[in-house]
């Protein structure tokens, strides 16, 4: 993951599989957790090696973990 862009293809891969999204910005990830689209809220996700994506996230990752709680997700 090297910027905000990679962050989101990532996630969305991961919650739908191969060329998934799940948002592409923080207004459209909270319309994804709350209009149903892949995985339904509530479900944990497992982020692995935090520390790799904080320097391409440092502008957003507090906002960022705050949209996923609020919509029902936990982060490990």
């Amino acid at each position: 993951m090297v910027d905000e862009d990679s962050f989101y293809c990532a996630l969305g891969e991961a919650v739908n599989g191969p060329g998934g999204c799940f948002g592409w910005n923080l207004d459209a990830l909270a319309d994804c957790l709350r209009g149903g689209w892949g995985a339904r809220p509530p479900f944990t996700l497992y982020w692995r090696q935090p520390h790799n994506a904080r320097p391409a996230l440092a502008s957003v990752s507090a906002p960022l973990l705050e949209v996923l709680r609020e919509g029902g997700v936990s982060v490990r």
